[in-house]
């Protein structure tokens, strides 16, 4: 799957331009960006797209010297789940 990248959102599209998967992270300040939003259409589900999505705000976040806060409950969830991202965690 090929993902395209826009400021404070990464997607993955079908032939016919319908979103398949989709993580919106906005920037909440200079040094952290905040996902908002994991959405994964019911085809891909179970497949790990959702965490490749949340591993590529991780890499955005690296490259750019930003910390993360996981606002949605998938993104929460998956930083629960792998506490060796802990790095990229902002705290309030």
């Amino acid at each position: 799957m090929e993902f395209i990248r826009e400021e404070g959102r990464i997607y993955a599209e079908n032939k016919d331009g319908t979103v398949l998967a989709e993580v919106i992270f906005p920037a909440i300040s200079d040094s952290a960006v905040s996902i908002n939003r994991t959405f994964v259409d019911n085809s891909l589900k179970g497949q790990g797209v959702a965490g490749k999505l949340v591993d590529e705000v991780i890499g955005y976040a690296k490259a750019h010297g930003k910390k993360i806060k996981p606002v949605c409950s998938f993104a929460a969830g998956w930083f629960e789940k792998h506490p060796e991202y802990t790095e990229y965690l902002f705290t309030d």
